[in-house]
């Protein structure tokens, strides 16, 4: 009998040896998603060719009038119902066809109209519900908090001017984390037209080339900050009308700034008028039944990914989010919930065994490398970051190498680092773990680091700012006025983005305003604060008042960006470690041909320290930026003008003595080499 050939081991094996023992569980990973991919295709050239859910399903203008369809598979009858025919219950019955799908015909172009509210009764077993149309592309609501669906039909479709959103490919990523309706300085909802005028201007001047919008797909509840969605296939009307969304992507894109969707498919708000959950009728038809189905600690509904169904879905809305409103790209929120079928609450990490277990929902998995696929077969330029605590091996390497097929992760333990840093005195800072903690990531494997998200900007947690600076921010900021606690606060909250740029990852990541330490936190309008906008807005003038200190911050992070552009410093591969003291919080290392000093000591500085520079090499070397200048809050401690020689020492070897003063950082280049011969 003739022997299979054994399959050749994928290249992740080579990339991480600590995979060796689980080789078996990488190929059924990839046999799994080569099967699934195959029976899913049907003989389809590519998965952009059958994530077109969006193009069958729902409302769609035919040569004779408007057909609408709807997939129920456990539903006994459904009634369009809405605006067009005065909400009769029984006058417009939908037609059972094949595979769970239904249908009706309505002849005549103004069978519907733009605007016009409609809703779909579905009956099960003589209950009747009224639903929101799953593939609808706007949702109102009336004064009553009523949701329904709404015919979106403009005579004019939108003029994209953005020459196609597949032909732009921005590296490294500065990514400015925005949400539309807390943007406006205001106390109410902010639009996507007041964000296109007030706010994309503000990221472009900052430095920033990519923007991540929060809670864009439909959600009835405005404070779950956009993750209990109910609509896959709609824009928040929380912000106005679809074309206003589209206007603000098409400028960004202008402004050379990629649009990156927060995208929600790890869970799904649990309402039944609103939402996807018992649509049909029964409590199976996109979630897991029972215990399964259901997030304990988010109160939401777990889809079911081995279901050809609902990946169809979740698919098409993927390419619906990039056609029709050309985001570039997504970041996949919640990714750890949907790697473990325990969701990774409370767990540690801490050994290989943890990735590969009965625990690892593997349905999830391929869900994920089949989105990531179709996300780049639809944009090869399109970005894919993913939300994951664990650090699932090879969730960012293609999936020819036996990967997941995402471009970055989050570095999510970045920012706990800090906070638990801030919450020990200076003297007990860990300089060895700082640099462990800021340098180990998995190899080969793109991440985006950050020192806070809007994570750390909610109730209940705190930004580093206010953790710094508390209480004597609300009388403290004035330039005028000096203080210990807000001169540490400036000077910490530089030092830890400037370090976490530079050390920690292939792409940035700041929440909006938290480059200027924007004071108190985030508290979406709620019954347990009387429904108030007050904690729920931007408060821009405080960066833009010369009086305040805010502008110190703001314009720290402009420079540092510059800085971190024009060098390149997140594409550079050659970070070395050469010095680190944890009695005089130094720590030095080299990367991209320059010299890094940061000293964090709350006090000492060191007047003579030796910086090795064999990296690099023999030569002169000159500060080309620090965090210390009057025009950032700084004492003006460290000369540019200096011209330091670094050259063989005894015992030493390469390198040359700096002045360090506490609580700053400086990056120093090499501006000559020694002479030929010398």
């Amino acid at each position: 009998m003739k022997r299979e050939p054994k399959k050749r081991p994928y290249k992740i094996l080579s990339i991480d040896p600590w995979l060796a023992p689980f080789e078996e569980d990488i190929q059924l990973r990839m046999d799994r998603f080569a099967e699934i991919r195959r029976v899913f295709l049907g003989g389809k050239r590519d998965l952009s060719s059958v994530a077109t859910g969006h193009l069958y399903y729902g409302f769609h203008r035919t040569q004779d009038g408007w057909v609408y369809r709807e997939w129920a598979p456990g539903a006994d009858a459904l009634h369009l119902i809405g605006d067009f025919n005065g909400w009769n219950r029984e006058s417009h019955p939908l037609t059972r066809l094949e595979n769970g799908a239904w249908e009706i015909q309505l002849p005549g172009n103004d069978a519907l109209r733009h605007g016009q509210r409609v809703k779909v009764q579905v009956t099960k077993d003589g209950n009747r519900v009224d639903h929101i149309p799953l593939y609808i592309h706007r949702v109102v609501q009336n004064e009553y908090h009523d949701f329904a669906g709404q015919i979106w039909d403009p005579k004019r479709p939108f003029a994209w001017t953005d020459g196609g959103y597949a032909r732009r490919k921005i590296s490294p990523l500065y990514i400015y984390e925005c949400h539309i309706g807390m943007a406006q300085e205001k106390e109410g909802v902010g639009t996507y037209k007041e964000f296109t005028q007030n706010v994309l201007p503000r990221i472009k001047a900052t430095g920033y080339n990519a923007i991540q919008l929060m809670a864009i797909m439909e959600h009835p509840y405005y404070a779950s900050f956009g993750y209990q969605v109910t609509n896959f296939f709609s824009a928040s009307s929380w912000y106005g009308e679809p074309e206003d969304l589209k206007e603000l992507i098409n400028t960004a894109h202008s402004m050379d700034m990629l649009v990156l969707l927060d995208l929600v498919h790890s869970h799904a708000s649990a309402n039944v008028n609103e939402g996807l959950n018992e649509f049909d009728g029964t409590d199976d038809q996109f979630f897991r039944t029972g215990e399964a189905g259901w997030h304990p600690a988010w109160g939401s509904k777990l889809f079911n990914y081995g279901k050809h169904e609902v990946i169809h879905f979740l698919l098409s809305s993927l390419k619906y989010w990039q056609d029709e409103y050309h985001f570039d790209g997504f970041r996949f929120d919640g990714v750890t919930s949907m790697l473990y079928h325990d969701h990774g609450l409370g767990a540690a990490f801490d050994s290989y065994e943890k990735y590969f277990s009965m625990n690892t929902d593997v349905e999830a998995v391929t869900y994920l490398q089949l989105a990531n696929e179709l996300i780049h077969e639809v944009n090869p330029f399109a970005v894919t970051i993913a939300e994951d605590m664990s650090g699932m091996p090879g969730m960012c390497l293609p999936l020819r190498t036996g990967g997941i097929g995402f471009d970055y992760r989050l570095a999510m333990g970045i920012p706990d680092f800090w906070i638990k840093t801030l919450k020990a005195s200076d003297d007990a800072w860990d300089m060895h773990r700082l640099w462990h903690e800021l340098t180990t990531r998995r190899p080969q494997e793109g991440s985006i680091g950050y020192s806070e998200c809007h994570d750390q900007a909610l109730v209940g947690d705190k930004t580093i700012m206010f953790r710094l600076a508390d209480a004597e921010m609300y009388w403290g900021m004035n330039k005028e006025h000096h203080s210990l606690i807000i001169d540490r606060a400036v000077a910490l909250h530089k030092l830890i983005r400037f370090a976490t740029l530079t050390m920690a990852c292939d792409g940035y990541l700041n929440f909006m305003g938290n480059e200027f330490g924007h004071p108190e936190w985030i508290d979406f309008p709620r019954q347990g604060n009387g429904w108030s906008y007050k904690y729920a807005r931007r408060q821009w003038s405080l960066a833009d008042n010369p009086d305040l200190k805010y502008e110190w911050l703001l314009d720290f992070d402009r420079a540092m960006l510059k800085f971190s552009r024009k060098y390149r410093i997140m594409v550079k591969r050659d970070l070395v470690n050469l010095w680190i003291d944890q009695d005089r919080k130094i720590i030095a290392f080299s990367k991209g041909g320059l010299l890094y000093l940061f000293n964090f000591h709350p006090s000492y500085s060191e007047t003579h320290f030796f910086l090795p520079a064999h990296t690099i090499g023999e030569g002169d070397y000159q500060v080309v930026f620090d965090t210390d200048g009057d025009q950032f809050g700084g004492q003006n401690r460290i000369d540019h003008t200096t011209i330091y020689h670094a050259q063989f020492h005894e015992n030493l070897g390469v390198g040359f003595y700096v002045y360090t003063p506490c609580r700053t950082a400086m990056v120093l280049k090499r501006i000559s080499e020694p002479a030929s011969g010398v």
